[in-house]
């Protein structure tokens, strides 16, 4: 069978190009015609440069899509032909999976729904905090996985203030019902001490994967607080290690936490065991509920719904016009 796939050629080169695709399916494999991708602009980019060890180019890129099945293994359980299912896959026409396959509820439009992938990241920052109803929680970042944390914990029903350099994505941030959002800046420890009336952040949450944002995370939180690291750390920065590890060792310094929050830290499916409370399919069920439901705003953070043929002026954008291409959704039928 023929399909379309994106290829990342070498770096900063993209293309669409044909390929064959199996369509046979596995005992365990789900194949399933793609709706809609979704571009996860840290990662990919991050391949796209050539500097990934564990992607090297060429690369076909993909972080998840929504599509509708067209066959099933014999061992497949409880998903059929012509359902319509979120997974995490690449950006091509046709995929196999055996890992995942969540049914997308009726009523919600694919587009919508594929975005579940990103907020699948942003939910981990909330599992393991320790934040409850009331606290403050600020969130640095707010491209498309800040805000989506944001959102999350202010369902949770916390005090949150969001914080970015680019005022673009401060009023997007507003726009999604985000109550709090100020621009970074020198003054901003200032700023959390005013707003906080003097609490400071029980949970500071560090989305944009810059490390020296991650290291300067704690001097917003509230003694006996915990800063959780959702964005993956990338780049060479140079500190005094001492001054940081006293933050987080001595008393009146604050005896801050940091905590990590990969989403992989949780297993794929339920641990039937009853161990682990949470998993990616549960995260992913919770998330296509509030989407569909409305709570969790994703249709305004969608900046571009493209064709993959225009996949190489997408990364460009990506890579060079960061405010004006947020969030992208590659549309399979264009």
């Amino acid at each position: 069978m023929k399909g379309r796939q994106v290829l990342f050629t070498k770096p900063w080169e993209v293309e669409l190009k044909d390929y064959e695709f199996d369509a046979a399916a596995g005992e365990s494999d789900i194949v399933i015609k793609t709706d809609y991708s979704i571009v996860s602009a840290g990662t990919e980019l991050a391949i796209l440069s050539g500097g990934e060890s564990w992607a090297k180019l060429p690369y076909v890129p993909g972080y998840g899509g929504v599509g509708k099945i067209i066959s099933t293994g014999k061992n497949v359980k409880g998903l059929n032909e012509g359902d319509r299912v979120f997974s995490y896959t690449k950006h091509q026409s046709y995929n196999k999976t055996s890992v995942m396959a969540v049914p997308v509820p009726e009523g919600i439009d694919g587009k919508l729904a594929v975005m579940a992938r990103i907020a699948g990241v942003s939910i981990t920052s909330l599992r393991v905090s320790d934040a409850v109803l009331g606290d403050w929680v600020a969130v640095y970042g707010l491209g498309l996985v800040g805000n989506l944390a944001a959102q999350l914990f202010t369902l949770a029903g916390c005090n949150v203030i969001g914080i970015d350099v680019s005022e673009k994505r401060l009023a997007l941030a507003k726009k999604c019902g985000i109550l709090h959002a100020i621009k970074s800046d020198a003054d901003i420890k200032a700023k959390i001490k005013e707003l906080t009336c003097g609490e400071m952040c029980r949970t500071v949450v560090e989305s944009t994967g810059v490390t020296a944002v991650a290291e300067k995370a704690s001097d917003i939180a509230a003694s006996l607080g915990e800063v959780i690291l959702l964005g993956s750390p990338r780049g060479e920065h140079k500190t005094d290690l001492t001054a940081f590890l006293n933050r987080i060792h001595i008393a009146s310094n604050g005896c801050i936490t940091f905590k990590g929050a990969h989403e992989w830290r949780y297993p794929v499916k339920a641990d039937p065991s009853g161990v682990n409370r949470h998993s990616i399919e549960r995260n992913i069920s919770n998330i296509l509920q509030l989407i569909g439901q409305g709570k969790l705003k994703v249709n305004e953070l969608i900046s571009e719904v493209a064709s993959p043929a225009d996949c190489a002026k997408v990364y460009d954008g990506l890579r060079n016009r960061k405010d004006e291409y947020i969030g992208v959704v590659f549309d399979w039928s264009k």
